[in-house]
């Protein structure tokens, strides 16, 4: 799941200069398995409601109740109109002090909040539940991610005693850009050099994946979650300081993103609605 304010993926956003981000807010979610789902339907400023501890997006929100991030789903999926409705509670287990910067320039920020936490699924439709371990970041930045980098590779892997996660960005100013980051169980962050870079088939679309891992090891892709023309979701196994973990990788083409055609595309999968409530 992504709540989105100024959805950075959104064509609206990009034909309409990025003036006002909470005109085009959404929360996506994407289902995975025996019933798969996908909903990210866009809303305009007078559908959303914010506060401290309380995000409202058209039927949809998320709050915070004590240490617990609750999330209360009612969308329709795209692009067969599936209801999806249900909770999912977010417990954190470790938290991280504060924000990265993702760019030299300071303008892309990335706060790995719960690098560890649980999470209690309940959906009604479709019928689904579970409980099991989760991760929760956030994101923020002052200019379009197209205008800054070409693309980069991102993966979290869990082990027993703490969580690597591992960017590796090629920016239009300066280049590669490596961020590889070793979460302990009380929050401290450790920046480490991961031993190797090293290629991943590219997807249907021909998105191509990379992934750090160790020099020894041949990391492979064990599912493909998500196959878009500029975006690719994966779960893969890897090694990582010479420990195997199977972690969750995503791509991201932003040069692809920049392309007319990619963004007269995206409305079939991320529909806008011109209405405060409901669908």
């Amino acid at each position: 799941m992504i709540a989105f304010i100024g959805s950075v993926f959104s064509p609206y956003y990009a034909w309409s200069g990025r003036g006002n981000p909470e005109n085009h807010a959404a929360l996506n979610v994407a289902l995975y398995g025996s019933a798969n789902r996908w909903t990210m339907t866009e809303r305009p400023e007078r559908a959303v409601k914010r506060c401290q501890d309380r995000f409202e997006v058209g039927t949809s929100a998320l709050a915070w109740e004590g240490s617990d991030l609750v999330i209360d789903i009612r969308e329709f999926g795209a692009p067969l109109p599936f209801p999806v409705e249900g909770r999912v509670r977010v417990s954190p287990t470790v938290v991280t002090p504060k924000a990265i910067e993702l760019d030299a320039a300071g303008r892309h920020r990335w706060w790995p909040l719960a690098p560890r936490a649980h999470v209690d699924v309940e959906m009604k439709r479709p019928g689904l539940r579970w409980s099991g371990h989760a991760y929760l970041d956030t994101n923020a930045g002052s200019v379009a991610l197209e205008d800054d980098f070409h693309r980069w590779d991102w993966s979290r892997t869990s082990f027993e005693d703490g969580t690597a996660i591992l960017y590796n960005a090629l920016t239009r100013d300066a280049g590669t850009r490596p961020l590889a980051l070793w979460i302990g169980q009380d929050g401290a962050i450790e920046h480490f050099t991961p031993s190797d870079d090293r290629p991943l088939p590219s997807t249907l679309w021909r998105v191509e994946r990379r992934t750090q891992c160790d020099a020894d090891f041949e990391p492979r892709v064990l599912r493909t979650l998500e196959d878009s023309p500029f975006y690719a979701r994966s779960i893969i196994e890897t090694s990582v300081r010479g420990t195997r973990g199977t972690g969750i990788h995503e791509s991201l083409s932003l040069d692809r993103f920049r392309s007319p055609i990619v963004k007269a595309m995206l409305p079939f999968r991320m529909p806008r609605a011109f209405w405060s409530k409901g669908q």
